[in-house]
């Protein structure tokens, strides 16, 4: 008989605090058609994984309590087998790639990691696996809430939280784009967001978010990106008929003045991940701990001050 090949991963038993995040063994999963399968080298720790461990998602609805679940949702490494029918990759090549189920047992937090071919892109050139790791889940959430607010080069958009990982994608995609730019952060990222292209800065803790802005941009940004769920504060500097986009979830403001309102969910996209990773975007890597480290991870993040993303590192290489 041959003995059932396994692996590490980190889950969740139960829901709770980092306390309960757990190291186990389990087998190693087999890639099914139209699937890859990555040996992790670096897996990207997010806030949704600290809101996922808590039980946040299941109280709210969104996914199914289980008695272990997957957390992880971003990662880099190298094909390592191939499901029926995929073409486009080849074991060896070094990728990325997203998953965007919500509700399952095995997330990015493992030595291997299968996803849909469709979730999966070439690595940034160039960039090492712990940086490939932090674009995913971040720069696609930048892009796809920028393609919603649907504005054309010269306009002016306002990116609330502009210091963190989804802020400072947006920033610098939304400056490749033309549009100029209104970064909200706090004074130890003013120089940051300035350098991937942000025209002008607003404290993170003004007293008048809208105020402020509009002393800058006279009857409001034509949009805003509200990555630091401000809601109606963000709202408030957008001008009548704008476009408001945000990535918290619980935190879209009534569509006031006649602005387009919309709540951003991130999916997967092979091609736009593709296309992210050919832009030598600013990659930012906080720290780098081994899996079994997850649970110091998620109280780093937890505590703040973070700049860039804590990755963990399942095996050699990031």
């Amino acid at each position: 008989m041959i003995a059932e090949e396994k692996m590490r991963a980190v889950v969740a038993r139960g829901y709770g605090g980092p306390e309960v995040l757990e190291l186990v063994t389990v087998a190693l999963p087999e890639p099914g058609p139209g699937q890859v399968r990555i040996r992790v080298e670096a897996a990207t720790v997010n806030p949704v994984d600290l809101v996922t461990r808590s039980g946040a998602l299941v109280e709210a609805g969104l996914m199914a309590a289980r008695e272990h679940t997957g957390i992880g949702w971003d990662a880099a490494g190298v094909v390592d087998r191939l499901g029926a029918g995929v073409t486009a990759f080849a074991p060896g090549q070094r990728v990325i790639g997203l998953r965007d189920l919500l509700d399952v047992p095995l997330g990015a937090y493992a030595e291997y990691l299968v996803l849909d071919a469709t979730a999966v892109a070439p690595a940034p050139a160039g960039a090492s696996a712990a940086a490939a790791a932090t674009l995913p889940l971040n720069g696609l959430t930048a892009l796809q809430s920028l393609d919603l607010l649907d504005l054309a080069a010269g306009d002016t958009v306002l990116v609330t939280g502009a210091g963190g990982a989804v802020g400072g994608f947006a920033v610098e995609l939304a400056a490749r784009r033309g549009l100029r730019v209104v970064a909200q952060t706090g004074a130890a990222d003013a120089e940051f967001a300035r350098s991937v292209g942000a025209e002008w800065i607003v404290g993170r803790d003004a007293s008048d978010l809208a105020a402020d802005v509009r002393r800058l941009v006279p009857g409001g940004t034509d949009g805003a990106l509200d990555t630091a769920g401000l809601g109606i504060r963000a709202l408030a500097a957008v001008r009548s008929k704008g476009a408001y986009a945000t990535v918290v979830g619980g935190s879209a403001p009534l569509p006031l003045r006649g602005i387009r309102v919309h709540q951003h969910w991130i999916s997967a996209d092979a091609h736009a991940l593709t296309e992210l990773a050919a832009m030598d975007l600013t990659l930012r890597v906080a720290d780098v701990l081994p899996l079994e480290r997850a649970a110091e991870a998620h109280d780093r993040l937890a505590a703040g001050g973070i700049r860039g993303r804590l990755v963990l590192a399942p095996a050699k290489g990031a």
